[in-house]
This record gives C-alpha cells, sequence and structure tokens, in this order.
C-alpha cells in the first residue's frame, strides 16, 4: 500500500483503535502514535490541508489519468443551497456494497473542513452531504474525495441517463449470459473427463480436455467477473477491503489451481465449478439488485414524476418543450388534459379536474379554477390549464417531499449503526478465519493443499455479511415508500423506531379529531332565499365562517360593493339598505332563542326583519370513532387535551369514546401534562396541529400531525399525514410496529445465517459452489422478508 493511500485509510479510522503507526499502519517502537518523523510530518499535513489538498500535492508528478476517470463531473445540477446558506451534495454512487463501504465514505467527509454531515444509503446508494463554507469547488473536492476511495459518483439526468444502477443490472445480466454459456460447454467437456475415470480416457486426453476447458473458462472469467474485479480492486487500490475482495479472490484462486493442476497433467480441474461459481454468484447479484431496486425508496419513483418536459410559453406566444429545471419562475406553461404537472404554480386560466394523490394521497379528484395552487407530480384530468410558475426543479414541493423522505431512510436508527459496526470489521475476521481453515486443513488434518484451498475459498465466500448489511436499510426503505403512498411523510429518521415503542396516544381536538373546517348545521328556520343572500356577501371573504356558508350554498354570484369590517363582520348597501352578516354587537340587537347550541355564529341582518342567526360545528372526521376504537383495541391508552370549551370537548370525548380527557388547556398545560404521562414510564405520541402545537409536540417521545404537503416543512411534527380521515395515523402505527419486528428477524436471521455457515465452510461440507448460494440466498431472504412490509392489511373499523 503506498503512503498516500495508507494516509487515506488512517484519516478516517479511530487513531485509538490502531495498534500500529496512525499514519502507515506499520508497528510502532514505544509509546509513540508513529513510527517516524515522515509519518508524522504526513499526518500532520493532512488536518493542515485537508485529504483533497494533501493528494494534489503528493500526487502532482503522477501520470494525468484518462478514460473515465479524466472525465470531469458536472456537479451543477447536484448541489443546492439550502435556506440556511449551507448546501447540499447529492450523488449516485456506483461501487458502495457493504456497510464497511458506507461508513469509510461517511468517515472520509465528515473530516473534511466545513462539511456538516454526509450519510450514505446502502439500498439507494444515494450520497448526501451538507457543508456551511461558501468555498469555490467545494463540491468538487468533495467528490474527489469519494472517487479516490474507490467509488465512482454520478449524477443522475433529469431523463434517467447515467444512473448507475441501470448501467450495473446490464452489465450483470450481459456477464451472467456469457458465464451461462461459458459454464454449459466446460460442462460438455467435464462430462467426458468424468466418464473416462473408470480407465478408458488416457492422460493425454485428459488433460486435452483440461486445456480446452481452459481455452473456454479463463477469457469467461475475465470478463464475466468484472463486477466483482472492478469492485475488489478499486477498494485495494484505495488501500481498504469490501465484500468483493474474497468474492474475486475465491474465483481468482479456484481458476488459478484447476490452471496449475492443468500444467501438471493433474487428474483432477475445477474449470467447472470455477465458472459455475462465478454463475451462480452473479445470479444472486443481480436479484440481489432487482430486489434492491423494488425495495427502492418511493423517491426514485417520485423524481421520476418531474423529468418530462413542459410546454412554456415563449415572448413571441409559442409553445416550447423545456426542462422542468429550466423554466422560470414567472413564466406560463400549458398543461394539456392528461398531462402532469412538471413544475408548482397557480392557476391562470382554466378550470378542470386534478389527481393530487402524488401530493395528498387524496384518491379522488380535487376542482381547480384560477388562483389555486398546483404542485409538480399532480395530473390534470378534464381541460386545458395554464399555470403561472411559481417553483421548478429543486425548489418543487415534489423536492421537498423526496429530500424529507430520503432524510427519513438515510437515518441512524440504532439497528443501523449496529449492523454498520459489525459489518464493517468483518473483512480481518473472514480472513483471519480462512486462513486458519487453510492452515488446519493441511497442517494438522494432513489434506493436499489444493482440496484445502477449496474449502477456504468456500469459507471466504460464505461469510459475506451483505444480509446483515441490508437487514435494517431494506426496512427502513420499503416502511418509507409504503408511507407515503399512503399520504404519509416521515421528518425524523428515527420516527418509526420510536413509533414502535408507543403505549399511549394523546389527542389535540380541532384540527387533529375533527378537521378544523367548520359546517353551517341545518335549521328549519333557515330558508333557502336566506341562505342565498348570506352567501353573497360570504363569498366575498375567506373567513372560515364565511367559507362555510358559501359551500353549504353552492356555486353562485358575489354581491358588489361588499365591505369586511375586520373582527366584526361583512356590510353590503343592498336595494332595501344595509345587509350585515356578522357577529352579534355588528349585527345590532338580537333575540338569542332557547336551548342555546354551543358553537360558532353568524349572524344576518336585513332591514325590516329580525337578525337571523347560523350555527356552525366542526364535525370529527369521517372516520374518527372506527379509527379511535382500533386503536384501544389494539391496547393504546387514549387521552384528549384541548383549549377548547368544557361542553365542546365532553362532547367529543363521549361520541369518541376516550374516558381521559382535559378541555381548557393551553400549550404550556398540554405539554406539562405530557411531561407527567413520560415521568411515569410511558412512551407518548402527541398528535397535534403541527404549526400551534409546537411545544406539545416537542414534549412527547415522537409526533404526528395532520396536514397538507405544503405545510410540511413547517410542521414541528416527526410525521404529517394528509387528508381528511384519520385512518393514516393508525396505518403509521401498523408500519412502525411491523418494521420494528422485520428489522429484529432480519438481524436475527443475519446472525443465525453466520453462525450456521461458517461453522459448516469451515469442516469442509460447503463447496464454494453451495456457498455462492447460500451467500446469495441469504440476501435474498433478507430482502423479501423487508418486501412483506409492502403488503397492507386491513385496518378493522
Amino acid at each position: 500500500m503506498t503512503s498516500t493511500k495508507a494516509a487515506a485509510l488512517n484519516l478516517v479510522t479511530d487513531h485509538g483503535a490502531s495498534l500500529g503507526c496512525a499514519h502507515c499502519g506499520q508497528p510502532v517502537a514505544g509509546e509513540g502514535r508513529f513510527c517516524g518523523p515522515a509519518c508524522a510530518d504526513a499526518h500532520a499535513l493532512i488536518h493542515d490541508l485537508g485529504l483533497d489538498a494533501y493528494y494534489a500535492r503528493r500526487d502532482a508528478a503522477a501520470p494525468t489519468p484518462t478514460g473515465e476517470e479524466a472525465a470531469p463531473l458536472d456537479l451543477s445540477a447536484a448541489v443546492e443551497t439550502l435556506p440556511d446558506g449551507s448546501h447540499c451534495l447529492r450523488l449516485l454512487l456506483d461501487g458502495v456494497t457493504c456497510g464497511a463501504c458506507v461508513w469509510l465514505i461517511e468517515s472520509a467527509l465528515r473530516r473534511e473542513p466545513g462539511v456538516m454531515a454526509a450519510r450514505v444509503n446502502l439500498t439507494t446508494r444515494r450520497l448526501s452531504v451538507t457543508w456551511s463554507d461558501a468555498v469555490e469547488g467545494k463540491a468538487e473536492r468533495l467528490a474527489g474525495i469519494v472517487r479516490r476511495l474507490g467509488y465512482r459518483p454520478a449524477v443522475a439526468g433529469m431523463d434517467g441517463v447515467g444512473d448507475p444502477h441501470k448501467q450495473a443490472e446490464r452489465e450483470l445480466v450481459r456477464a451472467m449470459a456469457v458465464a451461462g454459456f461459458g459454464m454449459m460447454n466446460i460442462m460438455l467437456l467435464s462430462v467426458s473427463v468424468w466418464s473416462g475415470h473408470a480407465g478408458s480416457m488416457g492422460d493425454a486426453t485428459r488433460t486435452l480436455m483440461h486445456w480446452l476447458s481452459a481455452l473456454i473458462a479463463i477469457p469467461i472469467v475475465a470478463y464475466s467477473a468484472r463486477p466483482f474485479f472492478r469492485s475488489a480492486f478499486n477498494a485495494l487500490k484505495a488501500g481498504r477491503t469490501n465484500m468483493d475482495v474474497p468474492i474475486s479472490l475465491g474465483v481468482t484462486l479456484a481458476t488459478s489451481v484447476s490452471l496449475w493442476e492443468t500444467a501438471r497433467h493433474g487428474e483432477h480441474a475445477y474449470f467447472d465449478g470455477a465458472v459455475m461459481l462465478l454463475f451462480f454468484l452473479l445470479i444472486g447479484r443481480f436479484l440481489d439488485a432487482r430486489a434492491r431496486g423494488r425495495a427502492r425508496s418511493a423517491a426514485e419513483h417520485l423524481l421520476a414524476l418531474g423529468r418530462a418536459p413542459v410546454m412554456m410559453l415563449n415572448d413571441a406566444g409559442m409553445a416550447v418543450p423545456t426542462a422542468p429545471a429550466q423554466v422560470p419562475v414567472g413564466a406560463t406553461v400549458l398543461v394539456a388534459t392528461g398531462e402532469r404537472i412538471g413544475v408548482d404554480g397557480t392557476v391562470a386560466d382554466g378550470v378542470s379536474d386534478i389527481d393530487t394523490s402524488v401530493v395528498t394521497g387524496e384518491s379522488h379528484p380535487q376542482p381547480a379554477r384560477p388562483g389555486d395552487r398546483l404542485f409538480a407530480g399532480m395530473v390534470n384530468l378534464s381541460a386545458p390549464l395554464r399555470l403561472t410558475v411559481t417553483a421548478c426543479g429543486e425548489g418543487t414541493l415534489l423536492a421537498e417531499i423526496v429530500r424529507l423522505m430520503e432524510a427519513a431512510e438515510q437515518g441512524r436508527a440504532r439497528f443501523v449503526a449496529l449492523a454498520d459496526r459489525v459489518a464493517r470489521s468483518y473483512t480481518p475476521v473472514v480472513h483471519a478465519a480462512a486462513l486458519t481453515t487453510f492452515l488446519v486443513w493441511v497442517l494438522w488434518v494432513g489434506l493436499a493443499w489444493q482440496s484445502a484451498l477449496f474449502i477456504a475459498v468456500a469459507v471466504l465466500i460464505i461469510t459475506c455479511p451483505c444480509a446483515l448489511a441490508l437487514a435494517v436499510p431494506a426496512v427502513q426503505v420499503v416502511a418509507t415508500g409504503r408511507l407515503m403512498r399512503g399520504g404519509i411523510l416521515l421528518k425524523s429518521a428515527t420516527a418509526l423506531e420510536r413509533l414502535a415503542k408507543v403505549d399511549t396516544i394523546v389527542f389535540d381536538k380541532t384540527g387533529t379529531l375533527t378537521l378544523g373546517r367548520p359546517d353551517l348545521l341545518p335549521d328549519p328556520a333557515i330558508d333557502m332565499v336566506d341562505l342565498e343572500l348570506a352567501a353573497t356577501l360570504a363569498r366575498a371573504s375567506r373567513h372560515p365562517l364565511s367559507r362555510a356558508i358559501a359551500r353549504a350554498a353552492g356555486p353562485g354570484p358575489v354581491a358588489d360593493g361588499v365591505r369586511e369590517v375586520p373582527g366584526a363582520g361583512l356590510e353590503w348597501q343592498g336595494p332595501d339598505g344595509p345587509v350585515r352578516l356578522g357577529r352579534r354587537g355588528f349585527v345590532g340587537p338580537v333575540r338569542v332563542p332557547g336551548g342555546l347550541i354551543e358553537g360558532p355564529e353568524l349572524w344576518l341582518a336585513r332591514p325590516g326583519r329580525q337578525p337571523l342567526r347560523f350555527t356552525f360545528a366542526d364535525a370529527p372526521r369521517l372516520d374518527a370513532v372506527a379509527v379511535v376504537a382500533d386503536l384501544r383495541r389494539r391496547g393504546y391508552r387514549l387521552a384528549l387535551l384541548s383549549g377548547d370549551r368544557e361542553p365542546v370537548v365532553a362532547a367529543m370525548a363521549i361520541r369518541l369514546g376516550i374516558a381521559d380527557w382535559r378541555a381548557g388547556v393551553d400549550p404550556a398545560g398540554k405539554a406539562a401534562a405530557l411531561a407527567a404521562m413520560k415521568a411515569e414510564g410511558r412512551h407518548v405520541l402527541m398528535v397535534g396541529d403541527g404549526l400551534n402545537d409546537a411545544a406539545a409536540l416537542s414534549a412527547a417521545d415522537v409526533s404526528a400531525s395532520p396536514g397538507s404537503a405544503v405545510d410540511v416543512a413547517q410542521t414541528a411534527a416527526d410525521a404529517v399525514f394528509q387528508g381528511d380521515r384519520l385512518a393514516p395515523l393508525a396505518e403509521l402505527l401498523e408500519v412502525a410496529r411491523r418494521a420494528d419486528r422485520l428489522v429484529l428477524q432480519n438481524l436475527g436471521f443475519s446472525l443465525f445465517y453466520n453462525l450456521c455457515a461458517v461453522p459448516v465452510a469451515m469442516l469442509g461440507h460447503a463447496t464454494p459452489l453451495i456457498a455462492a448460494l447460500a451467500m446469495s440466498s441469504s440476501s435474498l431472504v433478507v430482502l423479501g422478508n423487508a418486501l412483506r412490509l409492502s403488503r397492507r392489511r386491513e385496518v378493522r373499523t
């Protein structure tokens, strides 16, 4: 290992954990941290200049790389400036195969000055790096660090071209086809050799068959094993190892031993086994890649929704196809019937129905009229529209949702940290186990070195920790994608883990158990003429009670000259005199009827007639009774804390069957009540208004809030569920508990597999071929178990 590569490796390790020099890894005499002054100076230079500048200085005399490594990477589309002034780089990575890769990349990037956070998602192979300083060329330096560690960064284009996942799958298919073709031909030759072992085949003929097999096998291995060889070479070149190092070593050893036996005119050659081993390794890698693709974040799907060009009107009034990211704010775009909207904007002209399910989770089409806000990813169903662009590219709501999902998928829950720690320490253990196995069989048992070598190869392959590294991320990705499809957005990476522990649920009333949208109550004293008169005034106001009257009356005209008196009501000069709609004191003396209904009210005053009272109620969500009953059946303790009046809160609690309720509780009182519950040892979920109940939401162990995706960046909750129903809350809790069980199952299976498979391989009961099948199958079992979470269970109502 060169000194520069050793420096790169030691830069990202804990100095106290090494038994050698903190720079080059060589033995240290005495109590020092370095083996000599040169290493001490080099190590200090790394910390003074940074890893990138250190490489630039040390490698200045090296020849310029050619080909793919020399090609500059345009990172302009991958860098985003965040609201707080920091910058974020998002890349796709090729060559990330295990938890050790994740740890190495993250550690190297976090050592760079100014870097605030770095996270690699093993399942999606996406890198996200955030830094605070505005140094020019910072993104290129960060990408250079990743490249020098042996990984290939890429920026996914808007059309998906250049996605390393798709390129890797195509390469695996080609390699698998070549290996399968070669395996069948070598097996035909091997059948002849096996048939001749009875004595009918001479040594010269057998050797000829072996050479023919070698002529087929060696080019096959050189071509089909490239995915493994390239990954292993890049890792070793950067002074590290990964899971492909033992696999490459095993395939190379099997082929080399066979060639050695053929050159010595030996009786046994294993070209058929080497190529078959490679073929099944490729099958496992391909199936693993496809399963990862299925488990890959729903964010992949969301990103694809914004790639289609939009029709932008230019200065001449011509519609020009334009990439969504290149549309300027304020431009006008045309959205045809059946077309997916590619930008955020407001309706400038046209009336249509919109499929909003991507953003809101709502399955029923929603009307869109001039002035309404629409977002990228929605589908125009009924009629053409013109939109005035308010955001495009990374500034759209869809992009914000994708960022939240990736943050949730990439978070480090305690199980992720455990799996990463185990995975990154496997390499020395695996190599030591394989070497020990070889020496024991040769020196102690007395087995021929060729056979002992094949047993060691089986150990190298069967101990690959793919299943362990995938145990947690695969579940996180599937769970996040399922919740997104149900209109639930996770804002916290550890929310699922905390939700799985919840035993107490505390509800707010207004806007949580209810819609927060008052509805006009039916009253026989109000006829359609009175309602329409009130509506002609109400349509001129955005007040919630005025909008409730307008909804009840339906579409209609707006009176000219309506004047809104802040905090009082609406006034209009009608043909017969002034007409007022508002509070009691605003409309004049009123006669309050007996048996007054508690709740909001508006009064309508007309010339020559008694004021007419309109009453309103904030009704519970349609499925609130059923969902609350279902949560109670699951064993959750339920409570209701509201700042509303006691009669209203009591009526709601009785209607929903919540025995523990309190009225007139302000935000500070809610936070105190939650703190008391936590002091009793309960794990509390607070469900409330994410914009107004921030203190109470923060006081709970975990929090959820109803709201639209528009509010998701402002709400203080860990999760936001959308729509007019409460069922997403039950779905969120169900997914969290199932995800927790699946993570434990995956970790348990991975540990059980290694505890069983390693002794079997070391005892010589597993050939390299069986080891390849077992290793691939373990990864597929873990991924398949995670994909079970995508199946929905019906919630009892």
